[in-house]
């Protein structure tokens, strides 16, 4: 259900979720949007939103908002990971892994989403429990924020890597 957005500014913008909630009233059904937005600029920059509100279209633009505040840093090295990572968040587990050129984005659509978003071209990913949208895409935030370039292992360790 991801659905893209391309911006004047270059961003890369995907729709991944929109829930509706309904509140029951004295007058019959009340309901709310709520929209899980991926936002990044295709080099290295991502981030993701969650926005809610009476109609889509603010639930959206809200979440775009956040995304675009809330962005990491990713490591991309010549359009792949710099190495094989595991991200977790409450029942769902997204392991990364680098891929050769020209393999493209194995991934399923809410992991595929953010790794487009980023810029990554070539990756290999699993994920194992919860399938929510939102807990995934929270998941695979918690494994890119683990990448680390070589120069960052060598000036944080003192020693040259091999």
């Amino acid at each position: 259900m991801a659905t893209d957005i391309e911006q004047a500014g270059g961003t890369i913008e995907h729709v991944l979720n929109i829930k509706r909630c309904a509140a029951v009233v004295k007058g019959g059904r009340r309901f709310s949007f709520s929209a899980l937005v991926v936002s990044g600029n295709g080099n290295g920059k991502v981030g993701y939103g969650y926005g809610k509100a009476n109609e889509v279209p603010p639930a959206v633009q809200k979440a775009q908002k956040q995304a675009a505040r809330d962005t990491i840093d990713v490591p991309v090295v010549e359009g792949t990971i710099p190495h094989q990572v595991i991200g977790r968040f409450g029942a769902a587990k997204v392991v990364l892994l680098p891929a050769s050129p020209g393999t493209g984005i194995i991934a399923g659509q809410v992991v595929r989403s953010i790794c487009e978003a980023a810029g990554i071209r070539d990756i290999l990913t699993k994920s194992y429990g919860s399938n929510t949208p939102t807990v995934l895409v929270k998941a695979t935030f918690d494994a890119l924020q683990q990448l680390r370039t070589r120069e960052e292992i060598e000036r944080l360790r003192g020693v040259e890597v091999s």
